[in-house]
């Protein structure tokens, strides 16, 4: 029977292992609101009674983030190999998770957004156009500002699937916490590794929600009481 991990070993690596799952799910969280959020708001004004109506445009777009929503994420992993070696240099490590990490939440955020912006009183929308307000502005100081706390809802929502998806990114050696259950953990037998992975794993992901709910209802409070 193989020897355990000793615990020193075992806290080791798992410092290692968060430190680069919570770079790879920080850098994609920002890449997908960076891309997701200007994509939920294109959705929601060329939607029929949005600002902007595209009927073809809006399909397209519905389209194009169904397909990428549906995927599979070890598929997208597998699909995108290439393409991550093109553009990194390599598809193996935490940086090139990254990259399929941040293209299959980016869809997850457009839609998620637009769902939060079609939740916007219709009445204050028509009370900025009939101002004579310009789309962005309206964008700026309506939408996005009427949202804010169920905006940051969503992103808690796309950061606890990143932390699951950054898991499964250790099947190709994507490093992280998923990389150190499967390499050490289970191929290795060690089930001390393993374990100790799961539960933080489990933490983590419950602070990250407790940390964008706290965060979600602190703006919330603000946005009422100036208002």
């Amino acid at each position: 029977m193989r020897e355990a991990t000793p615990w020193t070993e075992v806290l080791a690596l798992l410092a290692t292992g968060t430190g680069e799952t919570l770079y790879m799910v920080g850098v994609s969280t920002l890449l997908a609101a960076l891309f997701g959020i200007p994509l939920g708001v294109l959705l929601h004004l060329t939607a029929p009674g949005g600002l902007h109506p595209r009927p073809l445009l809006h399909r397209l777009l519905g389209a194009v983030v169904d397909l990428g929503r549906a995927m599979p994420f070890i598929v997208l992993l597998v699909v995108l190999l290439s393409f991550t070696r093109f553009l990194i240099g390599t598809s193996i490590g935490p940086t090139a998770a990254i990259v399929p990490l941040a293209v299959g939440a980016v869809p997850f955020v457009g839609r998620l957004v637009q769902n939060v912006l079609a939740e916007v009183h219709v009445a204050v929308v028509e009370a900025a156009v009939t101002t004579g307000a310009s789309t962005s502005k309206i964008v700026r100081s309506v939408l996005l500002r009427e949202s804010v706390p169920a905006l940051i809802g969503a992103l808690g929502v796309t950061t606890i699937a990143l932390i699951g998806y950054s898991a499964m990114a250790g099947v190709i050696g994507g490093g992280g916490l998923g990389d150190l259950a499967i390499r050490i953990g289970y191929q290795r037998f060690d089930s001390r590794v393993l374990w100790s992975t799961v539960l933080v794993l489990a933490v983590l992901t419950t602070v990250v929600q407790l940390a964008f709910s706290f965060a979600a209802r602190r703006l919330d409070r603000r946005r009422h009481a100036s208002a």
